[in-house]
């Protein structure tokens, strides 16, 4: 399979996961401001993973486009963080229909942190094909923000049981980094174009 193959592949999972969220989104019941009360815990469960799987698709994006070559195992942990990725529809609509609830809350946190388990290996994997000198490689670095988020999600699980609302404070403020422009690899890239154009030049 080819790189392009891959990501057209995950594109088009990580669209149908957004679709199947939307669709649990359902309309008041009434026509006042006090028929959104009941929905409002489905609409900010289905942002706040919108955003999760928008950053997953941004962040998959630029780390296929930095990699070279693929094989046999970056194509298993690709399916591995798909996966992962797949529950996380069934851990919004559950989290959605118990706000108040320390479990649904907790297994939301699960579901984000197997994922970002899973990106790492994936990374790894591209890293390890391609070597430590890879553009990839280079542009990671020590990837704090990488290392960070698991961290974070451990504690949010663990602090949903004594206040669910830590743990989704812990959630969105993960969110929140993850979203601030991240441009290690497009800076490495753009570099490694320059030295070419003057090279070649």
């Amino acid at each position: 399979m080819t790189k392009g193959r891959l990501e057209a592949f995950s594109d088009g999972v990580i669209a149908i996961l957004i679709t199947i969220m939307v669709l649990e989104l359902r309309a008041p019941d009434g026509a006042d401001w006090a028929a959104l009360r009941p929905v409002l815990p489905h609409f900010l469960a289905y942002v706040l993973s919108f955003v999760y799987l928008g950053i997953y698709w941004n962040n998959h994006h630029h780390m296929l486009h930095a990699a070279q070559h693929v094989n046999g195992r970056v194509l298993w942990a690709n399916l591995h963080l798909l996966f992962w990725l797949s529950l996380v529809p069934v851990s919004t609509a559950w989290m959605a229909e118990h706000p108040t609830a320390a479990l649904p809350a907790a297994v939301y946190g699960v579901t984000l942190l197997l994922p970002a388990i899973a990106y790492y290996l994936l990374q790894s994997s591209i890293i390890a094909l391609e070597g430590r000198r890879s553009h990839l490689a280079a542009a990671v670095g020590r990837d704090h923000k990488g290392k960070l988020s698991p961290l974070l999600y451990a504690a949010a699980i663990g602090l949903a049981f004594v206040d669910r609302r830590i743990a989704f404070a812990l959630y969105v403020a993960v969110a929140v980094i993850w979203l601030v422009p991240d441009r290690r690899i497009e800076d490495r890239l753009e570099h490694h174009e320059k030295h070419l154009d003057t090279e070649h030049g």
